[in-house]
């Protein structure tokens, strides 16, 4: 018996044999991965392209998510809207940015596409908005709070992270390339 209404979402995101089980799954979101199209979607959602070229679509209740042989990360968009943290912090948002491209922009979601250099931190910057962060590479990246704590976090290509919005950091490459799509939640 379904229990809530995330868990029949999630169950009905994976019916395609070759999706996976929901790999996020909170008050947000419900996050799988997939190479194939899956049945039409019982909620808007963010499909984002493994494919190397790193691009994401947005679809609406009743699409289809995901194409044939091409690796997707399909996130379902739940209607648990949360509005942005009005930036108290003194720091720049995190998006826009120098090097981010945005893809898309809606009433649900803006995606961007962000590529790090090496040597070059990315300014201090607030984060207003939830995102789930993709990552097209594997990344070793280093973030910084205002207080000079730094963490290194390591990623694989495809990975996939939840960030909850209200944080306050810098980050910087360590190693030779990381880029990845960034869905920030409206």
């Amino acid at each position: 018996m379904i229990k809530s209404a995330s868990l029949a979402l999630a169950l009905a995101l994976c019916t395609a044999a070759q999706a996976q089980p929901a790999l996020i799954d909170n008050e947000r979101v419900a996050v799988t991965r997939t190479t194939a199209p899956l049945p039409p979607a019982d909620a808007d959602f963010v499909a984002v392209s493994l494919d190397g070229a790193g691009s994401a679509t947005f679809g609406r209740k009743g699409d289809t998510p995901g194409q044939a042989g091409v690796s997707t990360v399909v996130i379902a968009l739940k209607d648990h809207p949360v509005a942005p943290i009005p930036n108290a912090s003194g720091y720049p948002l995190a998006f826009p940015r120098a090097r981010a491209q945005k893809l898309l922009d809606n009433d649900r979601v803006v995606v961007w596409r962000y590529r790090w250099n090496a040597g070059e931190p990315t300014p201090m910057h607030f984060h207003d908005k939830d995102a789930v962060v993709v990552f097209a590479e594997d990344s070793s990246l280093k973030s910084t709070t205002p207080d000079g704590k730094s963490v290194q976090n390591d990623y694989k290509s495809g990975e996939i992270r939840f960030n909850r919005r209200d944080r306050v950091h810098s980050e910087l490459l360590v190693g030779k390339s990381a880029s990845a799509i960034i869905t920030e939640l409206k």
